[in-house]
């Protein structure tokens, strides 16, 4: 019996969103390795380019026959329209997709209440609410008619415990938290299964890297592998096995605000 059984992944077809970086990047990386077939959206097509040439690599490293079809998706999911008409965009051989993993988001600022720009505001609803909404709702049908399929939504522990200075971006996140438990209750008499995974910090600091850094000094934090392991490992169970929440922390952090850092020498 292997650990971790990539015979479960084979020639299955993933859509991951915000596969240009990180996560979502790291993510369709591992997919590749395991033998199935990726469609990478995001909205920047260029580096959507990198990401799915890295995919082949990998799946050719692997040695493995089944899989290694990868399609790029130029996509912002917070565009309605951008989302209705997804499948004008992806090959037909790739239309029956197996695992959705709505990895798109990001947060902004860290303005209180009272001060927070209406852009951003409804920026961050529109793609970590709204978009994953859209995303979903596009391939559910799919995944009920064929009585199969995986839902994978990436969250945040900002889902389970809000925290000053983010009120918009923990909103969005129990936003997601809600609509996934939701969305597994009504699933309950199919086979298709849901798992929620309780941003960049250089685009929550608006490009500010010497800020952005700050935020990690002293720590040792996840890196986009260690989820994308988590998320891999997820949709690699039997298929009546349905992992329903996950909260993957750094060792040495507790909490939202709650961390310990390694003094400097």
């Amino acid at each position: 019996m292997s650990l971790f059984n990539f015979q479960r992944l084979l020639g299955k077809t993933v859509l991951v969103t915000g596969a240009s970086a990180g996560i979502g990047a790291a993510t369709a990386l591992l997919f590749a390795k395991g033998g199935s077939n990726v469609i990478l959206c995001a909205r920047r097509a260029e580096a959507l380019q990198s990401v799915a040439s890295a995919c082949a690599s990998a799946h050719k490293e692997s040695g493995l026959t089944q899989g290694g079809k990868f399609a790029v998706v130029q996509l912002d999911v917070s565009d309605k329209a951008q989302v209705a008409s997804l499948w004008d965009k992806v090959p037909s051989d790739l239309r029956n997709v197996d695992i959705l993993v709505n990895n798109a988001g990001f947060v902004l600022g860290v303005e209180q209440v009272g001060n927070i720009n209406d852009e951003d505001i409804e920026s961050m609803f529109a793609t970590n609410v709204l978009g994953l909404i859209s995303v979903t709702q596009l391939l559910i049908k799919d995944f009920k008619e064929r009585q199969s399929g995986h839902i994978i939504n990436l969250g945040s522990i900002a889902g389970v415990e809000p925290y000053a200075g983010g009120a918009i971006y923990t909103a969005t996140k129990h936003a997601v938290h809600a609509f996934t438990a939701s969305t597994m209750r009504e699933l309950v008499s199919t086979p298709i299964r849901e798992w929620l995974r309780p941003s960049s910090p250089i685009v929550r600091f608006r490009g500010d890297a010497s800020a952005a850094s700050k935020v990690y000094q002293g720590l040792d934090p996840l890196t986009a592998t260690d989820i994308a392991e988590e998320i891999v490992w997820a949709a690699s169970r039997p298929p009546h096995v349905n992992i329903v929440s996950t909260l993957v922390l750094p060792v040495n952090q507790a909490s939202t605000t709650l961390n310990y850092r390694k003094p400097n020498l």
